[in-house]
Order: structure tokens, then sequence, then C-alpha cells
């Protein structure tokens, strides 16, 4: 908890329920500013507390309308820093543009780059986010990063609180997460298995193939992001049909755009949990399958770390209580 003393947590429109929690957990009040958009749709921002030689926390995620909350962080931190704030934090639970991280072909932006030049024009000193799709990503800024796995401590609580860890196989739906997958495996002692996959184009799997034994095990698929779920359900009926007694999928980031939730409705996944990273209340309330994973706690966490200057690498390890 903060004693308040030269600390402010404001927060934009993409997720004010994280804020809450993570001002909550921090005991402190969110501060107050009026975020509106202009009958052109231009994003207008004011701040009704004085911030002057403060550490100031903008609170906004890469959700719903994301070019908007990508505009509103940047206004934010603009306007903060022309207020003469000590230091200006951005907490991005889900980083915007993260999967254009790269020049995969010809002509192609690197929009993810361009995102960490925007925010630290801006008048940003210090980034904290979670699980980046891409670790590169931290080398795209000039200012400090906190990007941990803070959500694998969670996800680790979650599967040894919840299931018979003897009879658990942890599984990756592609070789990209493999580095993800084996580190929650070899923290809970369990066997690792993962599914080779092939694209015909982005966010449509064509072929899968599963490397590893899942027969009479319960299988939990662990992944980043779920967007449209077409390979966690891909992945499931594979594990299905391979043996697997129980499957469920442990996700960081539960994007769950176009057809997702009828996907994991009618796939052989028993649950989909993700994190509160993105608003999910609508999404529980549309598929029986969502379980969410509150990690608001944890981000209250760092941010006081963070502004007493504390090492956050704990937090690689533990969940915050």
């Amino acid at each position: 908890m903060l004693n308040g003393t030269g600390v402010k947590i404001f927060t934009g429109t993409s997720h004010p329920e994280l804020a809450e929690i993570i001002a909550r957990r921090l005991g402190l009040s969110l501060a107050k500013a009026e975020v509106t958009k202009s009958g052109i749709g231009e994003t207008q921002v004011c701040i009704a507390e004085s911030v002057r030689e403060n550490d100031v926390y903008i609170i906004n995620t890469g959700c719903g309308a994301v070019n908007t909350a990508l505009m509103e962080l940047c206004i934010m931190i603009h306007a903060c820093k022309i207020a003469s704030a000590k230091r200006i934090t951005a907490v991005v639970p889900l980083f915007p543009y993260a999967r254009q991280d790269k020049k995969d072909k010809s002509r192609a932006p690197i929009t993810a780059k361009l995102v960490a030049n925007m925010l630290q024009k801006s008048g940003c000193d210090h980034v904290i986010t979670m699980d980046l799709h891409a670790s590169q990503i931290q080398g795209f800024f000039d200012v400090p990063v906190d990007k941990w796995l803070f959500a694998e401590p969670s996800s680790i609580l979650y599967i040894r609180t919840h299931f018979d860890v003897k009879n658990v196989v942890i599984v990756s739906p592609d070789a990209g997460g493999a580095k993800r997958a084996t580190s929650i495996a070899d923290r809970l002692g369990v066997d690792f298995a993962l599914f080779h996959k092939e694209r015909k184009k982005a966010n449509a799997v064509s072929r899968m193939v599963l490397v590893g034994h899942v027969k009479e095990k319960v299988a939990i698929l662990v992944d980043d992001m779920a967007d449209t779920c077409g390979t966690l359900c891909l992945a499931a009926q594979h594990l299905a049909e391979a043996g697997a007694s129980r499957i469920y999928a442990i996700v960081t980031h539960g994007i769950l755009s176009g057809n997702a939730l009828k996907n994991v409705e009618e796939s052989a996944l028993e649950k989909l949990i993700v994190t509160n990273t993105l608003p999910q209340s609508d999404n529980q309330a549309n598929c029986s399958k969502i379980e969410v994973i509150d990690i608001g706690p944890v981000l209250g966490e760092v941010i006081r770390r963070s502004h007493y200057g504390e090492s956050v690498s704990k937090l690689f390890h533990e969940v915050p209580y």
C-alpha cells in the first residue's frame, strides 16, 4: 500500500475496472481526469488535479477501439509532462500492435516500433506491460520497460489449486510458445507437449501435428493471447483425438474477437482461463466456459515497488498477497 504522497494513478477509457482494482490494491483513489471526444472524433483530455513533481501512472490497455486507447494514452502522457510531472509511467497490460513487431513481407510496417516512438515522444519515462507477444519490443524503447511474465506465477498458482498436478501435461499450441510452456512445465515438474502448425494465412491454421504424449492426461494449453481462438480450438480437438482426458487453456490476453466465443463454446475445451488485462465481463456473460484470473493485485504491486525503487523481479516467481 502507498501513502499517497506524490503518487497519482490515472486511467483512460479502455479498462477503468482494472484501474480501480489496481488503485484499491494501493490504497489510493484514482486521480481525476476527463477524457472526451469532440464532434469530429478528436480525443480531448483534461487533467483535473495537480501533478507537479508527482510520480504519475497512466493505465490504458490495447483493446476495443485500440487506436482511441493509444491516442488517449499519448495525450494523457503529454498533458502530465507539460504539467511538470516528475516521472510518467505508462501501464499498458496489453501492448497495442504487439503482433506487428517485424518486417515479415515487402513494404510491411513495424508498427510496434512506431507505438514505442509515440509513447516516448509523448513524454513517457517508463513502461509497465505484461507478456509481450514478442520480447524484442523491449528493444524498441530507450526508456526502461518492465516486461515480465507476471501472468506465469498466477497461472501456476491456478493450476496447483485446481488440478492434480501429477496428472497434468502442459501443451504449447505452437513452436513459438514452447519457451513459455516449458517454463511452466518445469516449475510444476510435469510433462510438456507442443503442436507444429502450418498457416495458409494470418489467423487461419491449416494443419497441426502434436509432438508429445497426452493420453489419459489433463492437457492444459498455454499461450500469450487468444484472438479468434482458431488455434486453441483446433489444438483442443487434436488433444481429444489423442486421448487427453480433459482439456483446458490458460491465456494471458483474452482478445476473443469475431466468432471466438462461439468457437470456444463448441470446442473440446472445458474452460478457457484468461486474465483481466482486457475487460472480460461481457465475454463471461456470453460464454459459460470463460474464467478470469485477476492480475490487478500483481500490477498494483509492480507500481508500488516501482515507486519505492524496489526490485520487481521477485514477481516473476511469486504472486503477491
